[in-house]
């Protein structure tokens, strides 16, 4: 037979779910702020070695400049 669930018992079950609610809402945040961050740590990343071969191309085309013309 089938009983059926007192009131409080309902209540304690809504309480339940939306706790599980919240809880998943909460990693899903989690989740989403880790993975903007990594996104973020990897553009910077890239931007930083680009910014580092920029700075080695410029420092060489200006020793090339005060080296004066290659000897053919």
């Amino acid at each position: 037979m089938t009983e059926s669930t007192s009131h409080v018992e309902q209540q304690i079950q809504a309480r339940i779910a939306a706790a599980k609610i919240r809880v998943q809402a909460a990693k899903k945040r989690r989740d989403d702020l880790a993975a903007a961050r990594r996104r973020g740590l990897a553009h910077r990343h890239a931007q930083k070695l680009r910014n580092q071969a920029e700075a080695r191309w410029k420092r060489e085309e200006q020793e090339a400049e005060q080296d004066g013309p290659a000897a053919p």
